[in-house]
């Protein structure tokens, strides 16, 4: 989300940064201090309080260091988020090579909703416009193999790839964003649903909703929430599976 990133990186510093054409010196000659570093150290923070919560001071205070410093290696939070998206990529493993291309996309899909939950702000600070770092560029032509032996021509490789990691992105979102409501309200979403419903009992009838009624009781009682990121993610990604298998065998 644009609120979550702010301004946009500077492209020019970005790729050096991605790329680590060049190391700045420090000012103050610490020699502990380095780009990894304060991406590691960024990526914690955001981890543990949020990516609303990151920001350069409260980097170099995790860091024991001044602003000032942290500046010197990385010029700026935009700048920053594109090195902590890049360098949380590279955690993916090598993709295993065995079975269907189904099966392969699949634990493509799976592993990439594992680094979201490991992760919880990257779904909502990645663009579209992609981080264009090693480990990005690695991650593609990785996961573009998943779809080895299809047929399907360059683009369609690459649209099918982007609709299934959109819909994880999707699915992770929204699990990010009932764990945030959880945590800000203090109440989970059974004890949610039990303050709503007395209300809706009292204002609303089945005969006027028929249907909203009965599905809605049917996905609540299922899912003991309002909604599950957990079975959206499996049965979105089973769908479109299905749909992608009659794609490439009309090829």
């Amino acid at each position: 989300m644009a609120r979550d990133r702010g301004k946009p990186a500077d492209p020019t510093r970005s790729l050096a940064l991605l790329w680590r054409t060049r190391e700045p010196a420090s000012r103050d000659g610490r020699a502990d201090l380095s780009v990894d570093k304060i991406v590691r150290v960024a990526t914690g923070v955001a981890d543990t309080e949020g990516v609303a919560a990151l920001t350069m001071r409260r980097v170099s205070e995790a860091l024991g260091v001044g602003t000032m410093s942290t500046y010197t290696y990385v010029q700026g939070k935009p700048e920053l988020l594109d090195l902590m998206v890049d360098t949380a990529y590279g955690e993916l493993a090598a993709l295993d090579p065995s079975g269907t291309w189904r099966d392969r996309l699949d634990r493509v899909a799976m592993a990439n909703w594992a680094l979201y939950l490991a992760h919880p702000w990257l779904a909502h600070v990645e663009t579209s416009r992609p981080v264009l770092g090693p480990n990005a560029i690695a991650k593609y032509e990785r996961e573009l193999t998943a779809l080895a032996g299809t047929g399907l021509d360059d683009v369609e490789l690459d649209s099918v790839l982007a609709l299934v990691l959109g819909h994880v992105r999707t699915a992770a979102r929204a699990s990010v964003e009932a764990e945030d409501l959880r945590r800000d309200t203090g109440l989970t979403d059974e004890q949610w649903w039990r303050i709503q419903a007395p209300w809706l009992a009292r204002h609303t009838t089945a005969d006027e909703h028929p249907t909203a009624s009965r599905v809605g009781t049917a996905a609540g009682t299922e899912h003991r929430a309002a909604s599950s990121p957990e079975h959206i993610l499996r049965f979105g990604l089973d769908r479109l599976l299905d749909g992608i298998a009659v794609l490439v065998d009309g090829r």
